[in-house]
């Protein structure tokens, strides 16, 4: 089977909204991930309410992105922003769970400490990824958003 057989339109579309997800994540994640390093470490503030500030601050920017950016060829339901809330909460629970769980688990010293960051922040990305890909930004037909 060659490679054009296997990427589908669907599959290759997939594919572009995952690399432009990636490159706006990398602003994002710099700017977020960059003030949760600098307040758990070097402020030494409680490590889930760094978490919490650095997401905080990307959230908005993330939104913004994805709307005019990643997702930008499709219509989306009126109700993205609602979903985009729903979504980031989603992926926001999994993150403090990994979070939990890594430092539960990991030695308490700093580089541990932004190696179960970093582990929060993967799971948060491709949680947000997909739901964003599959619910948020999800393409709906004209006829359904007009009604």
């Amino acid at each position: 089977m060659s490679l054009a057989a296997l990427l589908t339109p669907a599959r290759r579309a997939f594919l572009v909204s995952a690399l432009r997800y990636g490159l706006a994540g990398v602003v994002n994640t710099l700017v977020g991930f960059s003030i949760i390093v600098a307040l758990d470490v070097g402020l030494g503030l409680d490590p889930h309410l760094a978490n919490a500030v650095g997401y905080a601050v990307g959230i908005c920017v993330s939104f913004a992105l994805s709307k005019l950016f990643v997702f930008k060829a499709r219509r989306t339901a009126r109700s993205a922003p609602l979903r985009y809330v729903v979504a980031v909460a989603t992926a926001f629970a999994l993150n403090q769970g990994v979070l939990t769980l890594a430092r539960l688990v990991l030695p308490e010293a700093p580089l541990w400490r932004v190696a179960a960051q970093g582990s929060a922040a993967v799971s948060y990305t491709a949680a947000l990824f997909l739901l964003s890909h599959f619910w948020v930004f999800a393409h709906v037909e004209a006829e359904r958003e007009e009604a």
